[in-house]
């Protein structure tokens, strides 16, 4: 269920394969076959999004569950949602393969965009092991990973209810700051005490500054036609856009301090709200 409702924003919007510049044969949007996944250069972070949330939401499903048998219960939900992303993967690179043009460009397409997939996959299953943990640094750690995802995803939602060309345009700027939210709000659930949860305080800052700029970086670097099939240039653009985006002009400080204004205004309310706990049971 939860494989299912990972993918959901795509087939809501018709789960149609996206235009590729290497199909056999000339087609309009509306023409394409139905995929399960968005395969395509330009939808890689999609994918990501897609796939990981699925693994997320299991793993958030076994956390509330508290089940008795919890390492049994955590990887039947690894297996139950892989099972749904690998017939999903499975089906949507039957119908890419069928439709490609033959070739060196054509193939090296079809394993790059394979590879990015597995890559996906093995990000899903970190991210119901992390949700399912009984850990807090390790939830809190698996809500820093997939707040970009998540938000993405969730843009996903809007797209394939109204369409790209109806987009609000508020819901770009919102998108901006709903990171900063989610990662907030899990870092005043984990807390500051004991003080080794100050790690997940790092590692879901470091998160909000890395995950954002690499997302951009392999949407710029694979979303450019003039480098493809140039693997030596488009690692060289990658470093180059991946520096800048990590640097001052990438845009990240504002929301981590928005992440940790939250966090702090969490713990400073959890905190009075105890202490009025406890005075009134000494009372």
């Amino acid at each position: 269920m939860a494989g299912v409702l990972g993918l959901a924003p795509w087939l809501i919007g018709g789960a149609k394969l996206p235009l590729q510049n290497l199909w056999r044969s000339e087609a309009l949007p509306e023409h394409m076959p139905f995929a399960l996944l968005p395969l395509s250069q330009y939808e890689l972070t999609t994918i990501v999004a897609l796939v990981t949330v699925g693994g997320a939401a299991a793993g958030l499903a076994v956390r509330i569950w508290s089940p008795e048998y919890r390492r049994l219960a955590t990887w039947c939900a690894v297996g139950g949602v892989l099972v749904v992303q690998i017939l999903a993967a499975a089906q949507s690179f039957t119908v890419l393969n069928q439709g490609l043009e033959s070739g060196k460009m054509a193939s090296l397409y079809f394993f790059g965009l394979l590879a990015g997939v597995i890559l996906s996959l093995a990000a899903s299953i970190g991210a119901v092991l992390l949700f399912a943990s009984t850990s807090r640094v390790a939830t809190t750690l698996g809500a820093g990973l997939m707040a970009i995802p998540f938000t993405s995803w969730a843009v996903e939602w809007v797209v394939g209810s109204v369409g790209y060309i109806d987009v609000p345009p508020v819901v770009p700027t919102i998108a901006r700051w709903v990171p900063a939210v989610l990662v907030g709000c899990a870092l005043a659930w984990c807390g500051l005490s004991p003080i080794r949860r100050g790690v997940a305080w790092v590692l879901n800052c470091a998160c909000l500054w890395v995950i954002p700029a690499l997302f951009t970086s392999v949407q710029y670097v694979l979303g450019t036609r003039a480098l493809a099939g140039d693997v030596q240039e488009m690692l060289l653009m990658s470093r180059q856009i991946l520096a800048a985006t990590l640097g001052p002009d990438g845009g990240a400080l504002p929301t981590i301090l928005a992440a940790l204004a939250i966090a702090l205004a969490g713990v400073g309310a959890r905190a009075i709200a105890a202490r009025g706990n406890s005075q009134k049971t000494v009372g």
